[in-house]
């Protein structure tokens, strides 16, 4: 998807991983920024809604009413391709419960305690396809892997170099790392990304990652673009 009108303002988040928590804290920042500046705005999330902090479920839930200022988009993250895995083939749960899974089965009410010693997952899918509501599902369902905004091209993990943005892989729009973080390539546009933890927002000629590690750090961040003008909020 293309977003044509490269003067209006567009505010990115980064991964945000059950802490809603910050996110509220950062929807307040955004909405008091908007209302600063005026004019017409677009809001972006980069994927990782879930797993790792502890409120998954409330994430996902305040994300799908859009509370922010303007129209939103939510692109999809390697941990929303994690859970829709483990629905269709529970056995991935033992993968998944170690990069946060437990967290948000937890949150949707799913008993954890047989899944930590890597038991029962079946069981587990199962509940939590029923703790799923319809909303819940049409929000997973309606992820984007890719947006084009202006000079800038945003998805959560980052591109393959050498490949055109018109046929970059699911797989490494979702998981990519070093490939895409060692090069200095020009890729087309600024590549707008998460995924992969940095201390500070990483402002770059090439990209821009705004993934500042939330569930630990307690700093979620968002990247303000305005044309050439870049600023960053965080919590």
């Amino acid at each position: 998807m293309t977003i044509t009108n490269e003067n209006k303002r567009c505010y990115v988040i980064g991964d945000i991983h059950g802490r809603l928590d910050l996110l509220d804290q950062l929807i307040t920042k955004i909405n008091r920024n908007a209302k600063e500046y005026g004019g017409e705005c677009l809001t972006v999330t980069l994927g990782d809604y879930i797993d790792r902090g502890p409120n998954s479920r409330g994430v996902l839930d305040r994300l799908l009413s859009n509370p922010f200022p303007g129209p939103y988009i939510a692109l999809k993250g390697n941990h929303e391709a994690l859970l829709e895995t483990f629905l269709v083939d529970p056995a991935s749960g033992s993968y998944w419960r170690k990069l946060g899974g437990l967290e948000t089965l937890h949150s949707f009410g799913v008993p954890v305690r047989r899944l930590m010693v890597d038991q029962n997952y079946e069981q587990a899918a199962g509940q939590l396809r029923a703790s799923l509501s319809p909303a819940h599902s049409k929000f997973l369902a309606s992820l984007r892997k890719s947006l084009t905004f202006g000079q800038y091209f945003l998805c959560h993990a980052g591109v393959r170099p050498g490949v055109s943005l018109e046929h970059q892989r699911t797989e490494d729009l979702l998981w990519i790392r070093d490939e895409f973080l060692d090069s200095r390539a020009d890729f087309g546009k600024v590549v707008v990304h998460g995924h992969t933890p940095v201390v500070e927002p990483e402002s770059l000629p090439n990209r821009i990652n705004i993934d500042t590690g939330a569930f630990a750090t307690g700093r979620l961040t968002c990247v303000v673009l305005d044309g050439e003008r870049r600023q960053f909020i965080s919590t």
